[in-house]
């Protein structure tokens, strides 16, 4: 088998809307029609994805009736049993209906605040059933436009006040679900709150139950603001909260494209790759991508399998690195090795006073040459398969 084949035991995932987009944008109708959840799942089984997630609307129309959600969860579940593709994350929709355009949780009128936490509680209700272990929230509409129209440390106060609220929710029901929260800096709104992924992690910290939240970062979504989505994500791992993750590709300073993984910014997916793998991380490799509009449906499960291909690809350029014996020497001329040795160890005064009696020379400190060039030209070189 080839070590580009995607399996089950590589977590790839796809929520219904990414593999189950029609092709419409603000600008032009749908070009694609549109697919069965069910098929969707044997479809994604089929080519060796691992996990489907869904918002609450993908899978169950809102206007369905009882008979016709109990149908449609039993035609899912019988998908899922018959392809071993199992529900890795719900979430829910507080951002199509326009009765979310003023937001869902930070919404200046309390009926629709409390709409929105009802919804989200019939949602998380909804992938438990199917025994999703996380549960995302994506602000789309949590942010402003006429910033005198929505204080921000009012606005914020309500948001944490609903996810409060929701996490006793579980508590209560005994889910045991995990939280996880979605950064993005604008797009639908002008600016979005919480919009990064240290905004995310600083605001978790003022929950009532931080241990069961973390985040979802997406790569678009930073990118978006030009920041190093690797970084992002090495700050969300140290602090433990790495729950969950939205791979696609992204230019930057571009609206959310949503590319497929891969297609956009090869030398920083490989450091993304290269740092999951490392790190442990074994949630899923979760692609938040959509098929180019110019696809029919058949051009779908390309996008798909592209999308699991330049991950795996990806993976064996990470282990190619580790195994180079030239990389090996860069990195330890640049100083790699010294970083991970501790630089002081714990204060006590004897050191304290030991380094301000200390004579540096900080001319000769300046001296060295760090050799920065020569190894970013080596994973270059890896990259472009010369080496």
């Amino acid at each position: 088998m080839s070590a580009l084949t995607p399996r089950p035991e590589h977590k790839f995932s796809f929520g219904l809307w990414t593999v189950g987009h029609r092709g419409g944008d603000p600008f032009g109708a749908v070009t694609r029609s549109a697919q069965d959840p069910a098929e969707i799942v044997r479809r994604l089984g089929s080519i060796g994805a691992w996990g489907v997630s869904f918002h609450d609307d993908d899978l169950i129309p809102p206007e369905a009736t009882s008979s016709e959600r109990r149908a449609i969860v039993a035609r899912f579940r019988k998908a899922l049993d018959e392809s071993g593709v199992v529900v890795s994350m719900a979430t829910q929709n507080l951002f199509s209906h326009p009765a979310f355009k003023d937001g869902a949780f930070t919404s200046n009128d309390p009926e629709v605040r409390r709409y929105a936490i009802a919804k989200t509680m019939r949602a998380i209700d909804l992938g438990a059933e199917f025994g999703a272990p996380i549960h995302v929230f994506w602000g789309g509409r949590e942010g402003v436009e006429a910033a005198a129209a929505k204080p921000p440390i009012e606005a914020l106060a309500r948001y944490r006040e609903a996810l409060d609220f929701l996490c006793g929710y579980v508590r209560d029901k005994g889910y045991g679900t995990r939280f996880a929260l979605e950064p993005k800096p604008n797009e639908p709104r002008g600016d979005i709150f919480l919009p990064t992924i240290g905004h995310a992690l600083a605001f978790i910290e003022t929950l009532d139950t931080p241990e069961i939240v973390g985040v979802n970062p997406e790569v678009a979504h930073e990118t978006m603001a030009g920041l190093s989505f690797h970084h992002g994500v090495a700050q969300a791992i140290d602090a433990g909260k790495l729950l969950h993750i939205d791979l696609n590709a992204q230019k930057i300073g571009r609206y959310d494209q949503d590319f497929r993984f891969g297609a956009e910014g090869i030398k920083d997916a490989f450091f993304l790759v290269q740092l999951l793998e490392r790190s442990g991380y074994d949630g899923p490799r979760h692609f938040d991508a959509r098929p180019y509009r110019v696809e029919d449906t058949s051009g779908i499960w390309d996008f798909a399998t592209g999308c699991m291909r330049n991950y795996l690809a990806l993976a064996e350029k990470a282990r190619q690195f580790d195994a180079d014996d030239g990389i090996a020497a860069a990195l330890d001329e640049a100083g790699v090795n010294d970083l991970a040795k501790p630089t002081v160890g714990p204060y006590t005064a004897k050191l304290a006073k030991s380094l301000q009696e200390r004579d540096f020379d900080p001319d000769a400190l300046a001296d060295r040459g760090y050799a920065n060039d020569q190894l970013d030209q080596l994973v270059i070189e890896l990259l472009l398969g010369v080496r």
